[in-house]
């Protein structure tokens, strides 16, 4: 569609608009936002009527979340997935090839989050799809979508590490460059899987994730704004500011229906695909250490079972209460709201601590 409008905004100059990224970012905002409120009860109805029982309640987590949390259906990444998609297809430029890897990444660990969901749902467990054969296949995707982001970019810049906080410091990975990339994809789509663990925990940090990387994009993608900030101009990334503003409309919307108390979770289906999403324009605009950053709650999520596992098959001892670390809070007696908003604001930090290194250099 959008390839259509530039050629007829020829005739008609007020069309000219849809060159812009920034309005064109503007409106996949608003149609991912519309569609997910306007479908989102439908697709929640349905999901309801086909799941039955809901999302399977582990056992072994908060005692509280077998009352407060029993029969609310899963796979509400379907409900973001649907609204992305749409907006991404009515503002996107499908010419640049940045957009077609990001897609890939997002749909096929989408897919993988969605079988997970569809075997813990009928068979009502929290064991869904095996860890080795999960990780596996989200390699295989992220190492694909690193090989191609490695051959459409520049040399020696395709390659190769960026650091923040430095003008001209590259570290050279040759094609050791798609076992990192695909390192940084698979660790990002699994660390908010850890996230998501209560009613709108997840969706706000990614939301702020996917405006930075947004901004970051849009800046790394024009020439001018990447020489006055001195950051590494990345040709074509800026077209992925689109695909930020898509998740970000899309996830305003789901969180309308997964505000405490939730109505749907997100369940893997969306938690796998965004956390790729994000972790794949990180590899692509050469910031994967900002994402650290920026995504650092993703990170403490991730550690914190990390250093759990270790522990206790080392010492037989718990340094956390429960993991992720928010069951840490919750156990020591933190609300649901508390843990969330407080989680949503160390969230904002992080992101505002990471988009100063555009400037810091």
């Amino acid at each position: 569609m959008l390839q259509w409008l530039v050629q007829f905004q020829e005739s008609f100059p007020a069309l000219n608009v849809f060159r812009y990224i920034t309005f064109r970012t503007g409106g996949a905002i608003i149609t991912a936002l519309l569609f997910v409120f306007m479908f989102g009860p439908a697709i929640i109805a349905l999901l309801r009527l086909k799941q039955g029982k809901g999302q399977p309640i582990r056992s072994d987590g908060p005692q509280s979340h077998l009352i407060t949390k029993k029969g609310t259906p899963t796979m509400g990444g379907l409900m973001i997935f649907s609204g992305l998609m749409v907006a991404t297809l009515l503002w996107g430029n499908f010419a640049n090839p940045y957009v077609w890897v990001v897609l890939f990444v997002t749909i096929g660990f989408g897919l993988i989050g969605f079988y997970d969901d569809y075997l813990k749902v009928t068979k009502q467990t929290h064991n869904g799809l095996s860890g080795k054969t999960r990780l596996a296949i989200e390699g295989l995707i992220g190492g694909i979508a690193a090989v191609v982001i490695m051959h459409i970019g520049r040399e020696p810049l395709s390659s190769s590490l960026a650091f923040p906080f430095f003008k001209d410091l590259l570290l050279d990975l040759g094609w050791f460059f798609v076992v990192f990339g695909a390192f940084v994809i698979v660790a990002a789509g699994n660390a908010v899987n850890l996230t998501d663990g209560l009613d709108g925990l997840a969706i706000v940090p990614v939301m702020v994730a996917a405006g930075s990387f947004g901004l970051i994009s849009y800046l790394s993608g024009n020439v001018l704004f990447a020489d006055y900030l001195q950051i590494h101009y990345v040709a074509g990334v800026g077209e992925l500011a689109v695909i930020c503003g898509a998740l970000i409309g899309a996830g305003i919307g789901f969180l309308w229906f997964n505000a405490p108390p939730a109505q749907i979770f997100m369940g893997d289906t969306g938690s796998l695909a965004l956390g790729g999403l994000l972790g794949t324009i990180a590899v692509a605009t050469k910031h994967e250490i900002v994402l650290a950053v920026i995504g650092g709650l993703f990170v403490l999520e991730a550690v914190s079972v990390i250093v759990q596992v270790a522990s206790f098959k080392l010492t037989g001892k718990r340094v956390f209460k429960m993991a992720p670390i928010h069951h840490h809070f919750e156990q020591k007696g933190w609300t649901e709201p508390q843990i969330v908003i407080r989680f949503w604001i160390i969230a904002v930090v992080l992101a505002l601590i990471g988009l100063s290194t555009l400037k810091l250099r």
